[in-house]
C-alpha cells in the first residue's frame, strides 16, 4: 500500500481563501441552472391546463427513481442566446443525460419545451450531437423525448441547418449500432425535426397532442395552396393507424412514458448489477477538495491531495516519482475499479512528458482507463528545455494520448494551457468523458503573456520600420488582448460552447468517476457481434 499524507492545513488563510473562491464559483453555477429550471417551470400553467407535463417532469418520470443520473452541459449556450448575464438562460433549449429507464443504463434527450416551446437554443445543436455521440461511443441506448418547435427562423444561419443533419445521421448510426432509440413525441416535431422521430426504433405519440409532419399547415398552403388541419397532417392518431409511423398510441404524456419504460423493460438489454467489490473510501474528507485549488492558476498546487480524497483508501501507488517530478503518473481505485492516473504540479518538461508516455502505453497494455486531472500550464519553454527534446518528447506523449485504447475521462481541475491541453488529453483528443471544477481555465496562454507577447512583436516592428512607439496604443492593445483572453477562459465560458461535459463541484468528483467509470467498462465489453444488429422497421 502507498498511502498518501495529507498536507492540507484546514485553518490556515490562503486554504480559506481559496474554498470561499471556489464555493463562490459554485453557487455562481447553481444559480445559472436554477435560473434554466425557473425558466422552464414558467410554463407550468400552460402545460398542465392543457394536460401535458412539464419537460424535468417527464425525464423524471421516465427515469428510474432513486438511481444515478448524470446531467451533461448544463451551461450549454449561457451568454449566446442574450448577451446579457443577467438575463441569458443556459442549457440550449435540450435536457440530456446518463441514468437508468426500467434498469438499464441510457442516454436521455429531451425537449426543454418550456422554453421557447423547445426550439434549439444556440449550442444546443452542439450538446444534441455530444450526447448522442457519448451514447454511440459507450454503447448506451438512446431514449429521447421530444416537443420542438424546430429551428428559430428569427435566427436562421445555413451552418446550423447543414450541420443539424449530423442529428439524424447519428440516429440512424445509433439504430445500425444495435442501440435501441425510442421516442416519445410529446408534442410538435414538424420539418426536419420529423426525422427525429422518424429514424427512431420505436415511436409512442400522444393522442390529441402529437404533431409530426414535414410541411405544417402554413407552409404547405405557401407552398401548394393545400389546407390541412394539424391533427389530419400529422396527428397521433393518424400516424398510428393510417400512415404507421407512430407505434403506440398514448392518452397523454403519462401513459406515454409508462409505454416508453414498458418497451425499455421487455429489450433483451444487460442490466449492470452492484459489482461485488470490497473497498475503502478516502481518508481524508472530499469536502477538503473545496480548499485545494487556488483560484490564481499562477499558484503552485500539490495534485496528490486531490487523488487522496477521491481515490480508495487515499491508496496511490506512483511510478517513477523522482523522474520528472512535476509529471505525477500511478495507479489507484475508485471504488473498486481500477484507473491510471496522470496529473501536474508544474509545467510539462522532457522527462515528465517521457514518463507519461510510458504510463500511457503500460495502461493499455492491461486495460486499465485514464483519468487526467489537468493542472499545467503547458510544456516548458526555453533554450535547454528546446535542446533536451521538448517538441519531441511531447509529440510522443500526445501520440500516446491519441493512439490510447483504453478509455481515457480528463478533468479540468485547474489551469489547461497551451499544447499542456493536448498532451493531458483536451476536448479535442476526444476523451470518453471530460469535465471541469468550476474554477478551472482553458486557453492557448493566460491573457497577459499573449499581451505581452503581441506588444514585443508590435515594438520589433516598429523597429524595424524606424517608428517610435505610441505607449498609450500598446497598453490599450495590451489591455485589449487580456480583455479577450480573460474573457474565454474559465469555464462559464467553455462549457457554454460545449467545450466539456459540464461543470462538477469538486465534492462530486469520486461519485462522477465511479459512475463514469462504470459506464466505460460496460459498454466496452459489450460484444461486437450484438453490435452489428439493428431494428429494422417496416
Amino acid at each position: 500500500m502507498s498511502i498518501l499524507e495529507n498536507t492540507i492545513s484546514p485553518g490556515s488563510a490562503a486554504y480559506h481563501a481559496n474554498r470561499d473562491g471556489m464555493l463562490g464559483l459554485i453557487d455562481r453555477m447553481r444559480a445559472l441552472e436554477e435560473r434554466t429550471r425557473t425558466a422552464s417551470a414558467a410554463a407550468k400553467d400552460r402545460f398542465h391546463k392543457r394536460g401535458q407535463l412539464l419537460p424535468r417532469e417527464r425525464v423524471a418520470l421516465v427515469l428510474d427513481p432513486g438511481a444515478p443520473f448524470i446531467e451533461l452541459s448544463t451551461l450549454a449556450g449561457y451568454m449566446f442566446d442574450v448577451p446579457d448575464a443577467s438575463k441569458s438562460v443556459p442549457g440550449g433549449g435540450v435536457i440530456g443525460g446518463i441514468g437508468f429507464v426500467s434498469g438499464i443504463r441510457c442516454m436521455v434527450s429531451a425537449s426543454d419545451s418550456g422554453i421557447d416551446a423547445g426550439a434549439l437554443q444556440p449550442y444546443g445543436l452542439d450538446k444534441t450531437i455530444r450526447v448522442q455521440e457519448l451514447a454511440l461511443e459507450n454503447k448506451l441506448p438512446y431514449v429521447q423525448l421530444v416537443e420542438s418547435a424546430g429551428a428559430n427562423l428569427l435566427r436562421y444561419r445555413v451552418e446550423d441547418f447543414v450541420r443539424g443533419g449530423n442529428i439524424f445521421r447519428n440516429l440512424a448510426r445509433l439504430s445500425a449500432a444495435g442501440l435501441p432509440v425510442v421516442t416519445v413525441t410529446h408534442g410538435s416535431s414538424t420539418a426536419g425535426g420529423a426525422y427525429q422521430t422518424g429514424l427512431s426504433d420505436y415511436i409512442v405519440m400522444v393522442r390529441g397532442r402529437t404533431r409530426a409532419f414535414l410541411a405544417g399547415p402554413p407552409l404547405l398552403k405557401a407552398a401548394t395552396g393545400e389546407i390541412a388541419t394539424e391533427e389530419e397532417l400529422g396527428g397521433a392518431e393518424m400516424h398510428t393507424q393510417v400512415s404507421g409511423l407512430g407505434d403506440y398510441l398514448a392518452e397523454d404524456d403519462r401513459d406515454a412514458l409508462r409505454i416508453a419504460r414498458e418497451i425499455m423493460a421487455a429489450l433483451e438489454w444487460e442490466r449492470p448489477g452492484k459489482p461485488a467489490r470490497e473497498f475503502k473510501p478516502p481518508r481524508y474528507d472530499q469536502d477538503e477538495l473545496l480548499g485545494i485549488m487556488p483560484m490564481d492558476h499562477k499558484r503552485s498546487v500539490d495534485m496528490k491531495q486531490v487523488i487522496a480524497r477521491i481515490v480508495d483508501d487515499s491508496d496511490f501507488t506512483e511510478m517513477a516519482p523522482n523522474y520528472g517530478p512535476a509529471t505525477v503518473c500511478g495507479h489507484a481505485r475508485v471504488e473498486g475499479q481500477a484507473i491510471g492516473i496522470i496529473t501536474n504540479n508544474g509545467p510539462l518538461d522532457p522527462a515528465g512528458a517521457n514518463k507519461a508516455t510510458h504510463f500511457i502505453q503500460a495502461c493499455c497494455q492491461t486495460r486499465t482507463p485514464i483519468l487526467y486531472l489537468n493542472n499545467t500550464t503547458g510544456y516548458m519553454v526555453g533554450r535547454a528545455y528546446e535542446e533536451a527534446g521538448m517538441i519531441k518528447h511531447g509529440s510522443k506523449m500526445i501520440q500516446a494520448v491519441t493512439s490510447a485504447t483504453v478509455p481515457q475521462i480528463t478533468i479540468y481541475c485547474g489551469a489547461s494551457f497551451g499544447a499542456g491541453n493536448y498532451g493531458m488529453c483536451g476536448r479535442g483528443f476526444h476523451p470518453r468523458f471530460c469535465f471541469s471544477w468550476p474554477n478551472a481555465k482553458t486557453a492557448v496562454m493566460g491573457g497577459e503573456q499573449a499581451a505581452e507577447t503581441m506588444a514585443i512583436v508590435t515594438e520589433a516592428a516598429a523597429a524595424r520600420r524606424g517608428k517610435p512607439v505610441e505607449k498609450d496604443k500598446l497598453e490599450a492593445m495590451k489591455a485589449q488582448i487580456i480583455g479577450v483572453f480573460d474573457g474565454q477562459m474559465d469555464v462559464f465560458s467553455t462549457s457554454a460552447r460545449v467545450l466539456d461535459d459540464g461543470v462538477i463541484d469538486p465534492r462530486d468528483t469520486r461519485a462522477v468517476l465511479s459512475e463514469v467509470l462504470a459506464i466505460c467498462r460496460e459498454g466496452d465489453a459489450r460484444t461486437p457481434q450484438l453490435m452489428q444488429f439493428s431494428v429494422a422497421r417496416p
